[in-house]
């Protein structure tokens, strides 16, 4: 058990900005076990989300209130999965093989691909939320961090991680992912849908998967399999996605 408090503990200071205790480190063991963790680390910036918007809605606008809801997932994980989704976007926008790609997905400074793709994600993300019933956001909230984290695991478990250098942080947790783990990642991405009473709900897995594949097509082909940008970029398309979903399945179900 105490193990396992530290792997997940391990998650939580790899994942967000969230203050962990002191005796937590980036052990290159327990990092690589920790991705079993991601949703239930989705749980936690979700929740945090849920709160600020549903504090601010008594004083603000829905819009503003799932702006500052945002604004606050991305504090609370340091852009973590957005830079990802950028360096993605960059690779695949710029690079024409596995070398080139791998290189700009390397480089910390945002380009043109980068710079449309985070602004076109962010947009839709936002305008996704406020078309949501106010008194399902902060459910829908959780439930799409959690579930778009167990997603972007499904990738680290069915592609190999391929970039070749020992200096990528994010290699650790990226790198490799058992039955098991998955089995765990599962359970903690889906707990927050049971939460709606609506079976419809379990629907939204269907186009989330889809566009794992989609994007896990695209990295098998020109890099071979995937990296920790690739994965957080599966993270933020399916969370989109998800949000999506949602306004389908109420506007005909």
């Amino acid at each position: 058990m105490k193990k396992e408090i530290h792997i997940f503990f391990t998650a939580l200071m790899f994942f967000t900005r969230i203050p962990c205790p002191k005796w937590v480190n980036h052990d290159p063991e327990y990092l690589r076990l920790s991705s079993k963790y991601f949703p239930l680390v989705g749980i936690i910036v979700g929740g945090i989300g849920a709160v600020v918007f549903y504090g601010a809605s008594f004083l603000f606008s829905i819009e503003i209130s799932v702006l500052l809801s945002i604004f606050t997932t991305i504090y609370a994980t340091g852009a973590f999965h957005e830079d990802g989704f950028a360096d993605v976007c960059d690779g695949f926008g710029g690079g024409w093989t596995k070398e080139k790609i791998l290189l700009i997905m390397k480089d910390s400074r945002l380009g043109t691909y980068g710079t449309v793709g985070i602004l076109l994600i962010l947009a839709i993300k936002f305008t996704a939320l406020i078309k949501i019933p106010p008194f399902y956001i902060p459910l829908v909230l959780i439930s799409g961090h959690s579930l778009s984290r167990f997603i972007a695991t499904t990738l680290i478990y069915t592609h190999p991680y391929v970039r070749d250098t020992e200096d990528s942080k994010a290699k650790p947790a990226a790198k490799s992912m058992n039955t098991q783990m998955l089995v765990i990642s599962g359970l903690f991405g889906i707990i927050p849908l049971f939460l709606f009473q609506n079976l419809w709900i379990f629907l939204t897995i269907i186009p989330m998967y889809l566009s794992k594949m989609f994007l896990a097509a695209k990295f098998k082909r020109w890099i071979g399999g995937q990296t920790g940008d690739c994965a957080g970029a599966v993270q933020q398309l399916s969370e989109v996605v998800f949000y999506l979903t949602i306004i389908a399945i109420w506007k005909y179900i």
